[in-house]
């Protein structure tokens, strides 16, 4: 497979610009629930500094991850069971935090790890798994193997920004780890469709606007607001 990509010429075009562009966009769209479920995994260490060393190292891993499966793209996509394996690991995610205990305030929380090397592979899978959707809809738009990872280069340096800023988002906004993991969940069970029925085309602007709306939801209500009543008693 490597052979090939070497091998293979790399053609530029007119409408190379425009395509790289559509699937930077693409990646940048569809990393929104991926960002937040690793900035939710990561929040599972305590201390600050070690969340962000996790993100950092474990995108640096995914990364390798996600450049072999595009590589293996082409041998991947023929086999379903693979599709069903990452749909099987984002639907666990999604029950075992839906099924955890509640703290104080009512609030479900990820895994916690006491570790960052505990950390770093769940980062890692997480995103492999998020990858077999993101890399069917790029080669979908393009099979210039050069230009999807490309465009998947620029998505994960976009998706380790969006998931810094998410982990601070989720300190700020009731519902957003909520929102996260049921677009987790939205992911799973696309795949999981997609296994079963492989014919059947689901518009991406409908898995787009379905997330858009749970994230609307998602950023409804601030953490801080009864804190600054409580401010005001005072």
């Amino acid at each position: 497979m490597i052979d090939k990509l070497l091998d293979a010429p790399v053609e530029i075009g007119a409408s190379t610009p425009m395509l790289l562009l559509v699937l930077v966009a693409l990646e940048a769209v569809l990393s929104a629930d991926n960002a937040v479920a690793l900035a939710s995994i990561s929040q599972g260490l305590a201390d600050d500094k070690l969340r962000r060393q996790a993100l950092n190292i474990g995108l640096i891993l995914a990364y390798i991850l996600r450049m072999t499966l595009i590589l293996a793209a082409t041998w991947v996509v023929r086999y379903w069971q693979f599709q069903v394996l990452g749909a099987a690991y984002l639907l666990w995610l999604v029950f075992q935090y839906f099924s955890s205990k509640t703290d104080e305030d009512g609030e479900h929380h990820g895994p916690q790890f006491t570790s960052i090397w505990q950390a770093i592979p769940t980062i890692a899978i997480t995103d492999l798994a998020f990858s077999l959707d993101s890399v069917a809809t790029a080669i979908a738009v393009s099979t210039d193997t050069w230009l999807v990872i490309s465009g998947a280069t620029i998505g994960i340096i976009i998706l380790r920004f969006m998931a810094g800023l998410f982990i601070k988002w989720l300190d700020e906004y009731t519902h957003l780890e909520d929102a996260g993991y049921i677009t987790v969940g939205l992911v799973g069970l696309k795949l999981l469709v997609r296994a079963v029925y492989p014919d059947l085309e689901i518009p991406e602007v409908l898995t787009v606007a379905t997330i858009g709306i749970i994230f609307a939801w998602g950023f409804s209500q601030r953490e801080d607001a009864p804190e600054k009543i409580s401010d005001a008693g005072k």
